[in-house]
Formats: C-alpha cells, structure tokens, sequence
C-alpha cells in the first residue's frame, strides 16, 4: 500500500480537479447535469483511479488503475474541447487546462511505464 499523497502525479491531478471545479462554475444552469457534471466526474476520477491503485496490492492492480485513470485523462481532455467549442470555455482557461491535463497524462504514461518494467 502506498500513500498517494505523497505522489506527484496525485498531487498535479487534484490540483487540476480543483481547477475544473472552478472553472466549470460558470457554466449555465442548463449544463449542470450534463457538461457540467461529465467534466466534473472525469476530472475527479483521476486522482480517485491514483488513490485507488495505491490502496490495492501489488503493482499489477496498481497499473491497472494508472490506466483507468489515464482513461478518464482522455475523456477530460476531449469534455475541455467540447466546452471550449461551445464557447463555455475562454481560450485562456482551456489552453491551461488542457496543459495540465497532458502533462498529467505524460505523468501516468511515464509510471505505468516504469511499473510494467518492474513487473517483468
């Protein structure tokens, strides 16, 4: 078992979560259950996939929740383009947020890498 906290790429995705949240405020009423909510649930699933695989035996299961995780990574980053074409989101604040989520998912790339080298 591992302490996510302590992990950098935990730590850069909640970051971004919060960063969502607060950017996704805006949004009209109207997209609450829907944008809203898909932008919110993906970004939030990445740092839970990390505290998850922490919370699991062996480094197999860890990976296997660093690539669900990179999966949700995946699926905010296309929600961000989506807002961004619907102009729900300013060029600033989408050219940020996708930033941070590529480099979150250069991140996990790299320590699912790392792990699958351990692993055999």
């Amino acid at each position: 078992m591992r302490d996510f906290r302590g992990l950098e790429v935990w730590n850069r995705s909640h970051l971004l979560t919060l960063a969502v949240y607060k950017a996704t405020s805006s949004f009209p009423q109207s997209e609450l259950f829907g944008l809203t909510s898909q932008i919110r649930r993906a970004s939030a699933s990445i740092p839970a996939n990390i505290a998850e695989g922490c919370g699991r035996s062996g480094e197999k299961e860890l990976v296997r929740f660093f690539n669900i995780a990179m999966g949700s990574a995946s699926e905010l980053e296309y929600h961000l383009l989506l807002a961004h074409d619907l102009s729900l989101l300013k060029d600033s604040t989408y050219s940020g947020l996708t930033s941070d989520v590529i480099e979150v998912k250069r991140m996990l790339a790299g320590f699912i890498r790392t792990l699958k080298e351990h692993e055999g």
